[in-house]
């Protein structure tokens, strides 16, 4: 796999998560067929959760594409916090934690991946004003959240794919661990948020799913550019050892820890279209990130995008789309 970076920022948690239907497919199609299929149906019972705007986003007709293509799509992924911690402190309001778009052109055999930082300062349908964008999920879940990622991008969301960071810690563990050059010797909180009780050294090593997330969350000994870095090697070596040979035998264990801990409106018969990107030529990814600068307003902490900057990742979207004109709902700067 090639990956090319562009305007490098953070990268988000739920890479990974957009490879789950792939992985899917993969290992249905092998030996392990019958009990995989009836691990990943029983998954897609519990996980799928249609969009209350039906099948086809709004914003397809208005680019007069009426429908998403196997050769041209999107999917929204969502990372968020809703451990017993968070839902004391904050019910069912829970914020996205990590927000990435990613765009589909199976003719490029390529993927666009856009990182929205999770303070983004902009229009929200469903409050009706300008908030940071994680709290689209918190006032109106899923649907909230897909709206306003349409309106910031100027482009279709077609799938969306939810994850929480205890599914992010099973997928690793069910990986076996994974393997990564750790940059900077951290001591950080663990996923019940007790207190430096993850300690990890510089070096190459193979982390555990508590590990992997502390490295990801981590963000106080540095800046959130290095986060990002440090976010990016565990998502590789997510991939990695997860399309290697090795971990065939562990996918039925992979798709028995999602369980309760993934939402999506994908469906098993939509997947065809994600195993073409998993097989044949090699694949390119693109690392978007959205520019700004940092903004205080009533004391409160935004982050500022650059409209010059967002416009230009918004045409290079509708270009991998194949969109043939562009939409008119995005909101005012």
């Amino acid at each position: 796999m090639k990956t090319k970076p562009k305007h490098k920022r953070k990268s988000k948690l739920p890479l990974v998560f957009v490879l789950i239907p792939i992985l899917i497919l993969l290992f249905v199609s092998t030996g392990y067929a019958v009990d995989l299929y009836r691990k990943a149906t029983l998954l897609e019972e519990k996980a799928h959760q249609p969009l209350q705007r039906g099948e086809v986003s709004p914003m397809r007709a208005k680019a007069e594409e009426p429908a998403p293509d196997t050769e041209r799509f999107s999917v929204l992924l969502m990372g968020v916090d809703d451990s017993e911690l968070r839902q004391k402190q904050y019910g069912e309001a829970v914020r996205t934690d990590a927000l990435l778009l990613a765009t589909f052109n199976g003719e490029e055999h390529s993927v666009k991946l856009v990182s929205i930082p999770r303070d983004s300062y902009v229009y929200v349908p469903v409050e009706k004003k300008k908030d940071k964008i994680n709290h689209a999920h918190a006032f109106g879940g899923v649907d909230a959240t897909v709206e306003t990622v349409e309106r910031l991008l100027d482009v279709p969301v077609d799938y969306y794919v939810k994850v929480n960071f205890t599914a992010f810690m099973q997928i690793v563990d069910a990986l076996g661990g994974v393997e990564v050059d750790v940059p900077i010797a951290i001591t950080e909180q663990d996923s019940k948020d007790r207190p430096r009780a993850i300690k990890l050294k510089k070096g190459l090593q193979t982390l555990n799913g508590e590990e992997a997330l502390a490295l990801v969350r981590t963000r106080k000994m540095d800046s959130d550019m290095e986060r990002g870095k440090r976010q990016q090697l565990v998502l590789e070596a997510i991939f990695h050892k997860a399309l290697s040979i090795g971990s065939v035998p562990k996918y039925g264990a992979l798709l028995e820890a999602l369980g309760d801990n993934l939402k999506t409106n994908l469906r098993l018969q939509d997947l065809e279209a994600f195993y073409q990107f998993a097989k044949g030529r090699e694949l390119t990814i693109e690392k978007l990130q959205l520019q700004g600068r940092n903004m205080t307003l009533d004391q409160i902490y935004y982050y500022q995008l650059d409209e010059l900057a967002l416009e230009e990742i918004r045409q290079s979207l509708k270009e991998h789309l194949g969109l043939t004109s562009a939409s008119s709902s995005r909101s005012a700067s």
